[in-house]
């Protein structure tokens, strides 16, 4: 694998129904409302389809790293509630793919995310600083999980 390509599993266990779950993670345009730490910015383009694939947004994210990243999700495919697959092109270039799998207490959630940095940076940095760029990532998705469970608080809380 060239050192620049990354795989990476992410899995959490939530306790919030699946419909749930699957309807705050396929607004990526609603990412920097409830994530942040990360998503500094997000614009929509709608595809015009009934069935979403082709929707497209437009990302400007960050990690714990200083460094900005620009890129474009495109929704490839998805199932309501299970499977929602995005392409990556931009300063990542790859694929994505959010599974959630119903539990007795909630949600599992995995989020298979196999990518090529091609920002300058990362592109050239890749071979020294991988591990590093893996911990940052990581770090990323920690704050995606404290920032899902505050978002479906918010959202028990609103329906109370």
């Amino acid at each position: 694998m060239p050192a620049n390509e990354y795989e990476f599993l992410t899995e959490w266990h939530i306790a919030a129904p699946r419909e749930l779950v699957y309807e705050i993670l396929k607004e990526g345009k609603d990412y920097p409302r409830w994530w942040p730490q990360v998503y500094l910015n997000a614009e929509s383009e709608p595809s015009g389809r009934e069935d979403h694939i082709g929707d497209k947004v437009h990302f400007f994210t960050k990690g714990y790293l200083p460094y900005r990243l620009r890129w474009t999700a495109e929704v490839v495919q998805h199932s309501k509630p299970h499977t929602i697959e995005i392409t990556a092109t931009g300063d990542f270039v790859g694929r994505g793919k959010w599974s959630l799998t119903p539990e007795s207490d909630g949600t599992f959630v995995a989020f298979d995310w196999r990518l090529r940095a091609d920002k300058s940076l990362l592109k050239w940095l890749s071979p020294i600083f991988k591990p590093i760029f893996r911990w940052n990532h990581h770090w990323a998705m920690a704050r995606g999980y404290e920032s899902l469970r505050r978002e479906i608080e918010r959202r028990f809380s609103l329906q109370s």
